[in-house]
């Protein structure tokens, strides 16, 4: 998650909604596979699909290739005939849940895992994506009891407290989602870079928001250590660097943000409120009018007048101090 970190006196804080914010990967996507299923060359993939399945597990496979070549609608479509040819099929289930929250449909999600769970009450995939479906929900609380099922089941599935510890975050128990994250953290054998990048992001949001900056600050160093790249990580530490007064370190940060990020439009705003803090007026302007172009880009309409409306009062704020030297 990115957090807005404007906050300043004389510049008003752009209010959005954190959800839409949200760049952080969730772990409990994943499929159940049946049968094993080799990765296919494109010709072979072809053939594959000119062949009309006869089956049940036939389709279900078909759409297991679907859903690992990112095609969310025709894998829609094969779970939906499995599930016609077997009403008790509780992998196809469960695996059209996943496909309905790839969908943006959180409502069918949940009543599909919920059936794959009806027939199946071990079915730990089902209990990982009808968390997910709740959390996208905003019901935390129902997400949070969702991956308690998993971690009852299955002590050491790392997605389950990373998981776990975005929905603490979201009720603002910022403590419990760091013992999540640091849960996560110790199945280092099965984490992988990526994933250690985002949860030391995450912890570090959190130990941010309980005003823990040195240690927020070293969470989001761990993650570009590991991810030189990662334009999320550079972001956040500026806005540790920024809480903590230490502006030219926040303006090193979200440059290099920027640089990752070109389009970044919260990064623009942050630094432009450094700039006037620094007395660079015309870099401010400048980086707000690049914030207002990217908000207009993005069709963000709160956000860019929001952005107009800042950099009206900058120029008039100028233009006073013009008038009281001439």
């Amino acid at each position: 998650m990115l957090i807005l970190c404007v906050h300043f006196q004389f510049l008003a804080v752009i209010q959005q909604n954190n959800m839409n914010q949200f760049i952080r990967i969730f772990f409990s996507f994943s499929i159940t596979a049946l049968l094993v299923i080799l990765p296919l060359t494109t010709q072979a993939r072809a053939e594959s699909l000119a062949i009309v399945p006869r089956s049940a597990l036939e389709w279900f496979n078909l759409g297991v290739e679907q859903i690992q070549h990112d095609q969310y609608e025709p894998a829609l479509h094969d779970f939906t005939q499995a599930i016609e040819l077997d009403s008790d099929f509780a992998e196809a289930y469960s695996n059209r849940c996943l496909v309905y929250i790839q969908l943006g449909d959180y409502i069918q999600a949940t009543e599909d895992c919920s059936t794959a769970l009806t027939l199946n009450l071990n079915n730990t995939e089902a209990y990982l994506n009808r968390g997910l479906a709740y959390h996208r929900l905003r019901n935390y609380s129902e997400a949070i009891s969702e991956y308690n099922q998993v971690i009852e089941r299955v002590q050491d599935d790392l997605r389950a407290y990373y998981n776990r510890g975005l929905s603490r975050f979201e009720l603002q128990d910022f403590q419990g989602a760091i013992a999540d994250y640091n849960q996560a953290l110790n199945k280092s054998d099965r984490v992988s870079n990526r994933q250690q990048v985002e949860i030391y992001n995450d912890r570090g949001l959190a130990r941010l928001m309980m005003g823990n900056f040195d240690g927020a600050i070293a969470d989001f160093s761990l993650a570009i250590n590991l991810d030189t790249n990662n334009h999320r990580a550079f972001y956040n530490r500026a806005c540790a660097c920024h809480r903590m007064g230490d502006l030219l370190s926040a303006v090193r940060d979200f440059t290099a943000a920027l640089q990752l990020d070109p389009n970044h439009a919260e990064a623009y705003v942050n630094r432009g409120i450094i700039h006037h803090e620094l007395g660079f007026q015309q870099a401010a302007l400048s980086d707000l009018k690049a914030a207002s172009k990217q908000f207009h880009q993005q069709g963000n309409r709160v956000a860019y007048q929001q952005t107009l409306a800042l950099i009206e009062r900058l120029q008039l704020l100028l233009r006073s101090w013009d008038d009281a030297i001439g």
